[in-house]
């Protein structure tokens, strides 16, 4: 009898915990909590990071560095209180701690002393942005990445301004020309510039107007630089033939390294300082590999060959081990290559996505932020011996509140093989009912969704919606053939993946309400879904963001240069004229029956505001029910760092619009 009572009481328990839940509204967002930029410390003891929550007028983001322990056995402290700091990194003996704040006029350069003691600025520019910051081995000097007009001899003097008035033009002769976030761009460039800590002396080391130089970072023994740079005549022409430098110290030299032709990035020195591995593409649509290049005699050696992945990030962690993260299945793993074998496995994280890695100076000890479908990501620790380890949990008492929706793995298959897609059940599913599915298509076409935190997919489950989406071809993550499959075939491979993806979910489960479809998508998801809208009207309501619509007037109102558009057309728009016209969802706009929601930004320039306003008119011509809604001042990232009240809005709209058209049809 008593155990019966205890069951009972814990049965109660437990459907009163699930009774107290609640599916994720898009008011949600604003209770989130982001962790960014893990910092571990040399001595793997502390980790370093970027808190951020949403201000009370829901228009801000405030954000502080934090410091917490790896041993777990003290919550996570506050370290500084600006609401504008990011960009932590340790010196080399852990003592310091440098990072970027915007609590001044400008973004400055910081130090922090971790022994006690108050920050202290020690940069004033005036005329740059930091994009970069490296330690010397040593700890005595900083390297920074400036964003400054090259013809700048002291970036921390104001820009002398004419007595006269001035007209407000921008004059354009380079075909890189304007940036999503930055609008037009200025005669700035990226270059590189020493800070000595103990003089404060700012000493400049390259910076030239014809190209930029980036990703710049120490030699072990601190005597040379290694950076990269596209110095071709072409540099701000879009070209693929970036190369590695190195900068010498001693003498203020620069030569160029021999790479593979075509495009070298991401150097990263061997801890003995004899070998630097750097990711290589010999053109747009060919095969990312690995490469090590032995500085004594200039050979390069491909490794990994047989990886079949794309790099996210690369650490050695010793001279014969080095640590790789990539797009992998649907997840975000980290791998580790035995250059001895030259074989490359899975470390860390098959399951949800790892990312953010930092190494302790040994490289024995990690930290990384980690999440999946049920978790916004968190910072995580883990030893070579133990299993990983949770360092915090900002969001667990929100979570706990929620009830969330497990996502589903799957495989179809199309002409070519097969894709996977993902399925998220609505809440509160029961047997016996029917229920509308969203189609949900990603941006791209390369990267990859996956297991990993999505709270759109969390709301519209939370209204009764289960939810549907692929890493159709052109996706990273499935190898190199599955990645360029799309060349030249927008509208082909990735339009057929996410109706294949549609078809075998409602295949599967028959309790899907085949007459209440939705679809939606942002950027080549976008287009995705004008594209399918002009192929069938299968759907209810589509609710496109910041999409295309005319690939013609895309190609030439869009940041990217003529030279990408050739790349991923097969020619410029007079030679491939068809092409263009033809996937062109403007080109079928007469074939459209779907009621449609545009969302768009006027500060996009990815695909500019007239890609909306051409779709809106079409539709309109055409006696399809149609609304626009337009950002002001926001850009092609509205969804994902957007002002906090627009991104809010925008979840809104989007679940609203397909409210409107979500009743069951009448027979």
């Amino acid at each position: 009898m008593l155990l019966r009572y205890f069951l009972y009481f814990i049965l109660c328990c437990c459907f009163s915990a699930f009774a107290d839940t609640r599916g994720m509204q898009p008011e949600d967002y604003y209770r989130f909590v982001f962790v960014a930029e893990p910092q571990l410390a040399p001595n793997g003891k502390q980790v370093a990071f970027v808190h951020t929550t949403i201000a009370a007028d829901k228009r801000e983001r405030l954000s502080n560095l934090w410091l917490v322990a790896t041993d777990g056995k003290s919550p996570p402290r506050q370290l500084s209180f600006s609401n504008a700091d990011s960009s932590p990194v340790w010196s080399p003996d852990g003592s310091m701690l440098a990072f970027i704040s915007g609590r001044e006029v400008g973004q400055q350069l910081y130090i922090l002393p971790m022994e006690g003691g108050e920050a202290r600025a020690i940069t004033a520019l005036k005329q740059a942005g930091i994009r970069d910051v490296k330690w010397s081995p040593d700890g005595q000097q900083l390297l920074l990445t400036l964003s400054v007009d090259p013809t700048v001899t002291d970036p921390r003097t104001e820009k002398s301004k004419s007595n006269q008035a001035q007209a407000d033009v921008v004059v354009i002769t380079d075909a890189l020309y304007k940036r999503n976030g930055g609008g037009y761009l200025n005669e700035r460039r990226s270059g590189l510039w020493l800070l000595d800590l103990n003089s404060e002396k700012l000493t400049k080391l390259t910076g030239d107007a014809r190209w930029h130089d980036h990703s710049a970072a120490f030699s072990p023994d601190g005597k040379q630089i290694v950076f990269a740079s596209d110095r071709s005549a072409d540099a701000l022409e879009g070209s693929m033939q970036q190369g590695l430098y190195l900068y010498q110290l001693s003498d203020g030299s620069t030569k160029q390294l021999t790479t593979l032709p075509g495009n070298a990035s991401a150097p990263q020195w061997s801890p003995d300082g004899r070998r630097l591995l750097y990711q290589y593409q010999a053109d747009y649509f060919t095969p990312e590999q690995l490469v090590l290049l032995t500085l004594r005699d200039g050979t390069n050696k491909q490794v990994a060959v047989d990886w079949d992945r794309n790099a996210n990030s690369m650490q050695w962690l010793n001279n014969d081990r080095i640590l790789l993260s990539a797009d992998h299945l649907g997840a975000r793993p980290l791998f580790e290559l035995n250059l001895r074998r030259d074989k490359t496995q899975i470390r860390l994280s098959e399951q949800g996505s790892a990312s953010n890695v930092s190494l302790s100076a040994n490289g024995k000890q990690l930290s990384y932020l980690w999440q999946d479908a049920l978790n916004l990501p968190e910072i995580w620790f883990q030893t070579e011996s133990n299993a990983p380890r949770q360092l915090t949990q900002f969001n667990q008492a929100l979570l706990a509140e929620l009830t969330l929706q497990p996502l589903e793995s799957f495989w179809f298959e199309h002409e070519q093989g097969k894709s996977q897609g993902f399925f998220i059940k609505p809440l509160g599913w029961q047997a016996g009912q029917s229920y509308p599915l969203v189609l949900n298509i990603k941006g791209g076409p390369g990267g990859m969704w996956g297991d990993e935190w999505f709270h759109e997919f969390q709301m519209m489950a939370a209204r009764g919606y289960a939810v549907v989406f692929t890493n159709y071809r052109g996706s990273t993550g499935y190898g190199f053939a599955h990645q360029h499959a799309v060349h030249a075939d927008y509208g082909g491979v990735d339009y057929r993946d996410n109706m294949a993806v549609l078809d075998t979910v409602l295949q599967q489960h028959d309790w899907l309400d085949a007459t209440r479809l939705f679809i939606t998508g942002g950027s080549h998801g976008g287009f995705l879904t004008n594209w399918i809208t002009t192929q069938t009207s299968r759907f209810k309501a589509a609710v496109t963001q910041r999409s295309v619509s005319n690939w013609i007037s895309e190609a030439g109102t869009q940041q990217f240069p003529p030279n990408a558009m050739r790349r991923e057309f097969a020619g410029s728009i007079w030679e491939s004229y068809d092409l263009y016209w033809d996937r062109s969802p403007l080109k079928h706009a007469d074939k459209v029956t779907t009621p449609t929601l545009i969302i768009h930004s006027t500060a996009d320039h990815i695909t500019p505001i007239g890609q909306g306003e051409e779709w809106f008119y079409a539709l309109k011509a055409n006696q399809v029910p149609v609304e626009m809604v337009v950002f002001k001042d926001e850009n092609h990232s509205l969804s994902r760092s957007g002002t906090p009240v627009n991104l809010v809005e925008r979840l809104k709209r989007i679940l609203d619009w397909f409210e409107r058209y979500h009743q069951p049809t009448k027979a």
